[in-house]
C-alpha cells in the first residue's frame, strides 16, 4: 500500500485501489454478513455480500456435514498423515474424479511435517485436521474451529512450481497496482482541488478519486492466475490494505496507519508500499533430511518507502515511515490473532507453507528417490485446477476520514513469497535434539490397498 500526502483545507480522504475478495466478514467471522465478490467476463472484480443474521444457516449446514461425513473423518485430530503419490494413485483409480475427502485432503487444516520413507518411498504430510463445511461464503472451512482446510487444488498448484523436472520457481506473488496514467490524472484532479476544497466537497472529492485512478490493474506471478491459490493471494493483498487505511475494523486490536500516521509529517509525494513475504526462518530439518517441520506463523508484513513523480512514476524513497514500519510490525505480531479470526489470512499462511513443502520435497529430490513423477497430479490436461476466472483489475474505492486538514492517498501493495529462500543454510534451523527424526520415525505406515490417509 503506498499513501501520497497533499495539503488542502478539508478533512483527511482515503482511497482504497481495489474491492474485496471472497471471504467472511472480519467483524462477523462466521455469522452475519459476509463479503465475496462476482468476477465478470472481463476479469474485473465486483463486491458482494452474503447474510446469514444469526448463524443458523451455518449451523444447519454444520449438522449436515456432521450426519454426511464418515464418523473417522469428522472428529479432530492433532496429526493427520497423508501420502502425497498414494494419493495420486487413488485418484487415478477413480478415473480423475476425486471425491470431496480428496478435495479437501481429509480435512487437513495445516501443513506442520513432511516425511519421506526410502523402504516405501511414501511422501508425507502431517497436521491437525477435523471435518469440514462450506459456510455461506463459499469457504471450506473445520466444522468446530472455522479455519479454512486446505485444498488439493493449492496443494496441486503449489507442487507444479516446484515439480519433479526442471526448476523451480523463483517468485511465487501477486500485485494490485494503478497505472501510471491512472496516478497521472489523480494527481491532476487533486491540483485541480487546491486550496479550494472544503468539508462540503467530500462525496464530490471521493467520486472523484475513484474516476480519475480508474481500475487498478492485478498482476500475478509465478502460478496461473486461473486459480484458487491466485485468488487467495489477491484477496490477502487487499484485505491488509483495507485494515492499513482503516475500511475495514480488524477483528483483533490493531492500530492501523491512518491512525499513526500524522498527514503533516508525510511529504507531499510519498508512497508506502506493504506486501507480505514468508518469515524465511520457518523450517526445521532433520540432519539426514528424510523429516522436516514448518514452525512459528510463516508469515511477516514488510514496507518499503517510494515517491511518485508528477507523471504517475514511482521511485524509492530516501527515508521511511515510522507509522508505516509501526503499523507491519503490529500486523506481523498479530499475524497469528488474525488469522484465528479472519480465515483469508489463514489461507494465505497455508499457501506459504504448500510453497515452501513442495520447494523442500523438490530439493531434497523426493521425487527422484521415490520415482514418483507426478504424472496425473502435474498435468493440468489431465486434473485441471485452472478453473477460475483470472482477476485481471479491480474497481477503485474511497472513503472520507476527518484527520487534520491534509488529503491523503495510498496505492499499490503485494504478496510476494520465495519460497527456496526458507531452505537457505542460513534461514534453516536445526534440529539438535532429533525430535523432528524422531517423529518420523514414530509414524506408521500400515496402510490397507487404496488407504492414503491416517490418523
Amino acid at each position: 500500500m503506498r499513501w501520497q500526502a497533499v495539503g488542502t483545507r478539508m478533512v483527511s480522504l482515503l482511497a482504497a485501489l481495489g474491492v474485496v475478495l471472497g471471504g467472511w466478514s472480519l467483524a462477523s467471522a462466521q455469522i452475519g454478513t459476509q463479503a465475496g465478490v462476482v468476477v465478470d467476463a472481463q476479469g474485473v472484480l465486483q463486491k458482494t455480500v452474503f447474510s446469514d443474521p444469526g448463524g443458523q444457516l451455518l449451523r444447519e449446514r454444520v449438522a449436515a456435514a456432521k450426519a454426511s461425513l464418515k464418523p473417522e473423518l469428522a472428529y479432530f485430530s492433532k496429526l493427520r498423515k497423508i501420502s502425497l503419490n498414494r494419493l495420486e494413485d487413488a485418484i487415478r483409480q477413480r478415473q480423475i474424479v476425486p471425491t470431496d475427502e480428496m478435495r479437501y485432503l481429509a480435512g487437513l487444516l495445516r501443513v506442520q511435517y513432511v516425511f519421506y520413507y526410502p523402504d516405501s518411498k511414501d511422501i508425507v504430510i502431517a497436521g491437525p485436521a477435523e471435518g469440514w463445511v462450506t459456510n455461506p461464503a463459499g469457504r471450506v472451512v473445520g466444522i468446530t474451529s472455522g479455519r479454512p482446510v486446505i485444498q488439493l487444488q493449492d496443494l496441486v498448484v503449489a507442487l507444479r512450481a516446484f515439480p519433479p523436472e526442471g526448476r523451480g520457481t523463483q517468485l511465487i506473488g501477486c500485485s494490485i497496482d494503478p497505472t501510471t496514467e491512472g496516478l497521472a490524472a489523480m494527481q491532476r484532479f487533486l491540483r485541480s482541488i487546491g486550496s479550494r476544497a472544503t468539508p462540503g466537497q467530500t462525496q464530490y472529492i471521493v467520486g472523484g478519486l475513484r474516476t480519475s485512478l480508474g481500475l487498478q490493474t492485478v498482476s500475478i506471478n509465478g502460478v496461473s492466475p486461473k486459480t484458487h491459490f491466485a485468488q487467495v493471494l489477491v484477496e490477502a493483498d487487499y484485505r491488509m490494505k483495507l485494515i492499513g487505511i482503516g475500511l475495514e475494523k480488524p477483528p483483533v486490536k490493531l492500530v492501523s496507519f491512518v491512525d499513526r500516521a500524522s498527514p503533516s509529517q508525510v511529504a507531499r509525494n510519498a508512497l508506502q508500499r506493504w506486501f507480505f513475504m514468508p518469515d524465511y526462518n520457518c523450517v526445521r530439518a532433520s540432519k539426514d533430511g528424510l523429516a522436516m517441520e514448518l514452525v512459528g506463523d510463516g508469515v511477516k508484513l514488510v514496507g518499503e518507502d517510494e515517491m511518485v513523480t508528477s507523471g504517475g512514476q514511482r521511485k524509492a524513497a530516501s527515508r521511511s515511515s515510522r507509522a508505516s514500519q509501526a503499523f507491519v510490525a503490529s500486523f506481523t505480531k498479530k499475524y497469528s490473532e488474525l488469522a484465528d479470526r479472519s480465515p483469508v489470512y489463514a489461507e494465505l499462511r497455508n499457501l506459504i507453507d504448500l510453497a515452501v513443502v513442495a520447494a523442500f520435497i523438490q530439493q531434497e529430490d523426493y521425487y527422484g528417490r521415490s520415482g514418483w513423477k507426478m504424472e496425473v497430479l502435474g498435468d493440468e490436461q489431465a486434473f485441471s485446477v485452472e478453473t477460475y476466472t483470472a482477476p485481471t483489475q479491480v474497481a477503485s474505492a474511497a472513503t472520507a476520514r476527518g484527520k487534520g486538514n491534509r488529503l491523503m492517498t495510498p496505492s499499490g501493495g503485494g504478496v510476494d513469497i520465495r519460497a527456496a529462500e526458507a531452505l537457505e543454510e542460513p534461514n534453516l534451523l536445526p534440529d539438535e535434539n532429533g525430535r523432528v527424526a524422531t517423529l518420523r520415525k514414530e509414524v506408521k505406515l500400515d496402510l490397507a490397498k487404496g488407504q492414503w490417509w491416517w490418523d
